[in-house]
This record gives C-alpha cells, sequence and structure tokens, in this order.
C-alpha cells in the first residue's frame, strides 16, 4: 500500500510540489495520475521514490516509513519501487542483456540469479531474440521495453511509470501500455504518470487528478478531465 499523510513540499523560494497531500493507493491497483504541467505530479514521483523527502507530512510505502529515509537505505527502497521515466536512460555500450542485467548486477545479484531473471523479463516485454541487441540497433519502443524490463529485475510490488510514452508514436504507446497492463494483472501497483489524455479514458481504472500540488479529482474508472 502506498499511504501519504499531510505532505507538503515546498522549493525555495516559495515554489509548490504538493500542498496538504492525502493519497491512498491499495495493492495491485492501477492508477493514473494526470494534470497539467507544473501541478506536482514530477514532486509525488520524486517523493514515492526518495528522491525528494517531505517538508512535512508522512509517507508509507507497504508499512515502510520513507518520510524521513536514510540515505542508506534508498537502494533497498528501490528494489521494491520499479521506475519507468521518458528518457530511456539506457547504457549505450551494453546490450539489451547487459543492460537489464546491470540493474542485478550493482545489488550484487549472483551471475546464477542474473542468467535465470533476464531472460524471463525480456520475454515478459517480447524481447526474446534481441538479447545482444545495442540500444542504437532498436526502435524507441523497444528501448522503453529494456527500461521496463530493467525496472522488473528486482521483482518489485511497485511500478511507478513516470510518462512512459512521451517520446512514442500511437502504436507504440499502445504496446507499452498493454504491457502494463499484463504486469498489473500479476499483482504489481501500477502507478502511471501522464499527461496522454487518450492513454487515460482507455485505461478505465483510477484517475487521479492533481492541480496546485494537490488532489483535486480522484474517480474509480475516471477519465482525464482536465
Amino acid at each position: 500500500m502506498i499511504l501519504l499523510r499531510g505532505v507538503n513540499k515546498i522549493y525555495p523560494p516559495n515554489i509548490v510540489g504538493v500542498r496538504d497531500l492525502y493519497l491512498q493507493i491499495n495493492p495491485g491497483e492501477f492508477v493514473s495520475i494526470v494534470g497539467q504541467s507544473g501541478t506536482g505530479k514530477t514532486t509525488l514521483v520524486k517523493l514515492l521514490i526518495a528522491e525528494e523527502k517531505p517538508d512535512t507530512g508522512q509517507i508509507t510505502i507497504g508499512g515502510w516509513d520513507i518520510s524521513n529515509i536514510r540515505d542508506s537505505h534508498v537502494p533497498l527502497l528501490r528494489r521494491q519501487i520499479g521506475v519507468i521515466f521518458q528518457d530511456f536512460k539506457l547504457l549505450p555500450q551494453k546490450t539489451v542483456f547487459e543492460n537489464v542485467a546491470f540493474a542485478l548486477h550493482v545489488s550484487g545479484a549472483s551471475n546464477e540469479r542474473i542468467h535465470h531473471v533476464v531472460p524471463q523479463v525480456l520475454k515478459l516485454v517480447g524481447l526474446e531474440g534481441k538479447e545482444e541487441r545495442y540500444p542504437r540497433q532498436i526502435s524507441g519502443g523497444e528501448q522503453q521495453r529494456v527500461v521496463i524490463a530493467r525496472a522488473l529485475a528486482h521483482r518489485p510490488k511497485i511500478l511507478v511509470a513516470d510518462e512512459p510514452t512521451g517520446n512514442l508514436d500511437t502504436l507504440n504507446t499502445q504496446e507499452i501500455i498493454s504491457i502494463l497492463k499484463k504486469i498489473n494483472e500479476f499483482g504489481t501497483t501500477i502507478v502511471l504518470v501522464t499527461h496522454n489524455r487518450e492513454v487515460v479514458n482507455s485505461l478505465r481504472r483510477r484517475v487521479i487528478t492533481i492541480d496546485g500540488g494537490t488532489i483535486v479529482n480522484d474517480q474509480e474508472s475516471g477519465k482525464y478531465v482536465i
């Protein structure tokens, strides 16, 4: 479960990130976070992955209060929360396999575990047979699939997707959303942050609208209303 109680984050001199934010996301939900640029979506993502800490309020992830999480504990949190960004952040000199394996290697996983897990997650995202290709040799949609596979390598309970289709065309966007829906069906909680109205409305899942750093609308099976 994700639980935020009275969370505030203000940037100098007096720029609102989020203000008095209350939010509960239950295990296994697929939730879209929407809103105009500068309304607090990015700040919320940074708070969830402990890239930022709240000025006041409480953030709990799976029963773990991360409001004042120690820097040394952040890597452990990131193994529970997979993150997908709009810019792929792939290592250009590493193959598809190596990019996914790297996420496990830096956390101390054994070679045996790496060679067990990586093929599984690549199969899940439809990249069988492309393990030895480099990022420059695959399409933008395929690069985003590598990012998803990398995020899944630790088998996180929560997947935060921050504008994952922002650089993709309509067809690739649909394919990425289909993959996220499949991952959700396995029980992973999905938090999709997006400005894509068509994607949100096609999902027919819970939609949370943020404006001015606070939640202004929260609908089950909702639509992007702004």
